[in-house]
């Protein structure tokens, strides 16, 4: 794969909010990347389930709100809302555990349509060992795929396992683990902790060791 790492990386926007969800404290990472396609593409793209196999995952289920969904091997729940081709939301159960998902879509410039992303999750062991890069950096390489689905949409799918191991794909998860630090930093995280967890988050995806924050 030949791969501008910069570019893409440039391409989104990387924050963390803090807040609380039903009462209890709670982070939301939120992504944004816009598309060099049209928003009515983008919207066919991340809701189809012909498509979403070709850069995400296999869906199966009832995909329409109040409707339960399953991603093949990962997580499942249910469709809360959606509004084509502005808006959808789920419940995203993995693991034993509940976050909420949010998508928005909308114009963004001549011939572009984007993307903003919200995965709100409850403060957790996880969080404080790996912070909002483990959710992002999951999420980035998620609309990496969407990027290159784009922009040949009969490619067949790249191996996921192979680019995270690729030169490419350890720098794109390093930096962007790395953004994802200095995001958690701008909400008010510590930011000695902050790159210590934003290390521990590349380290995962890559399988090397944690380089001393």
């Amino acid at each position: 794969m030949n791969l501008d790492v910069a570019e893409h990386l440039g391409a989104a926007e990387r924050s963390v909010s803090v807040l609380e969800r039903d009462g209890e404290p709670a982070r939301a990472v939120t992504l944004s990347r816009s598309y060099h396609t049209s928003l009515e593409d983008l919207w066919d793209a991340v809701t189809s389930s012909e498509r979403l196999p070709r850069w995400f995952l296999p869906v199966s289920g009832e995909l329409r709100p109040g409707g339960r969904y399953q991603l093949e091997g990962n997580a499942g729940g249910v469709i809360t809302a959606c509004g084509r081709p502005w808006h959808f939301a789920l419940t995203w159960e993995f693991g034993g555990d509940v976050s909420w998902l949010e998508v928005r879509f909308s114009q963004g410039g001549a011939g572009r349509a984007k993307l903003t992303l919200t995965h709100t999750q409850r403060l957790s062991e996880h969080w404080s060992q790996y912070g909002p890069g483990a959710t992002g950096v999951g999420w980035e390489l998620g609309l990496l795929g969407l990027a290159l689905h784009l922009a040949d949409p009969d490619a067949p799918k790249p191996d996921e396992v192979a680019f995270a191991m690729s030169p490419d794909g350890k720098a794109f998860i390093r930096r962007s683990g790395e953004g994802w630090g200095q995001a958690a930093v701008a909400s008010g995280e510590d930011p000695d902790a902050a790159r210590a967890a934003a290390g521990r988050t590349v380290a995962f995806y890559t399988g090397e060791p944690a380089e001393p924050a």
